[in-house]
């Protein structure tokens, strides 16, 4: 299709997830690492690749409580540039539900000015962010690049853990089906889905969306063995509210064999959610995952002038011989390491 993914493991960007415990310190924090900044007369537009750990999280569209994903990044970029969240005008490419994690979500927003640099901008993002959100990377976008309208189509993955006893490590990222599933059946159910068709019987009501457009198109629905982890993954033009965890949740029944794969093109046909509400319901959220957002590759072209592309800061240990280390205290300015050892009095 020659979309460029941005977010996908499969991709060849590099990623560095960065973790700071003495985030919200304070603002002189912040003003530490404040990004050398360039004031121009025209707006400069910046894209974001996002990771996060939905659990706790309500979602991602802004939300103040509880907090969601866009709020925390909106405050954090507040809290640097200066700026309030109607001149960032932060947008994401997909407004995952509460719960659901993300890989590779990706978003932009907008300056009055430009920077030498963004390694220290997205140092600052990362150490003012909880943990559980991380900046993967910072480029400079071109004028005409939208996180949302550009878009060419999303692919997310749903980790079913299939096996009596849950993995206690995967319980936050994996839906636990105790019941033996059929894989084969899936599979055959899976490839209904592909192509173009009206998902009005897979979509839920949201108000968010006045008039969506209920057709869309799937590209793949791929379901993969990995030991006891089914990984279901979906790539599409676009996806209507809760339409993955609805065709999840059909697939689980087929998979537990109550129903035939053919069931899926008669639902597809009802346009009508009350169609599907008759044999499943939406699978839980904690096992889905935005993974990545796929665009042209003409639109993630860099502009003419701009700083480079940031993938984080990489922090390195300055090197020493360990027979430095055995130096006297006197010399050395720290304890005789060897008589530390040793047990024996620090002089």
């Amino acid at each position: 299709m020659g979309f460029a993914a941005i977010g996908s493991s499969s991709s060849s960007l590099r990623a560095l997830s960065l973790s700071n415990p003495s985030r919200l310190k304070g603002a002189g924090e912040v003003q530490n690492h404040q990004p050398a900044k360039l004031t121009l007369p025209c707006s400069h537009k910046w894209r974001m690749v996002i990771a996060y750990d939905g659990t706790k999280f309500s979602g991602w569209q802004y939300q103040q409580f509880p907090p969601t994903i866009q709020y925390l990044i909106e405050n954090a970029l507040i809290r640097i540039t200066k700026l309030d969240r109607k001149e960032l005008r932060l947008v994401g490419a997909s407004r995952t539900d509460t719960g659901v994690h993300a890989w590779g979500q990706v978003a932009h927003f907008v300056t009055p000015f430009t920077y030498d640099s963004l390694q220290s901008l997205h140092a600052a993002m990362n150490g003012l962010l909880p943990p559980e959100i991380r900046v993967r990377e910072i480029s400079p976008a071109l004028p005409e690049f939208h996180a949302r309208f550009s878009t060419k189509s999303k692919t997310y993955h749903y980790k079913i853990y299939n096996n009596p006893i849950m993995d206690p490590f995967l319980s936050l990222y994996a839906y636990h089906s105790a019941h033996k599933l059929n894989p084969a059946a899936m599979r055959e159910a899976a490839a209904y889905f592909v192509g173009k068709h009206d998902f009005s019987s897979f979509a839920n009501a949201s108000h968010n969306d006045r008039l969506p457009d209920h057709v869309k198109e799937i590209f793949r629905f791929d379901i993969n063995e990995m030991g006891a982890v089914l990984q279901l993954e979906v790539e599409g033009t676009g996806f209507l509210y809760r339409q993955v965890r609805n065709m999840v949740a059909l697939l689980l029944q087929i998979g537990r064999e109550a129903l035939p794969p053919n069931v899926v093109p008669k639902i597809l046909a009802a346009q009508d959610r009350r169609e599907l509400a008759k044999f499943a319901l939406s699978a839980p959220p904690h096992g889905l995952c935005l993974m990545s957002v796929n665009y042209d590759h003409d639109i993630l072209k860099p502009p003419e002038v701009g700083p480079d592309i940031s993938f984080g800061r990489t922090h390195q240990v300055s090197k020493c011989g360990f027979g430095d280390m055995l130096l006297p205290a006197s010399k050395k300015g720290f304890p005789n390491l060897r008589s530390w050892y040793q047990g024996a009095p620090i002089t």
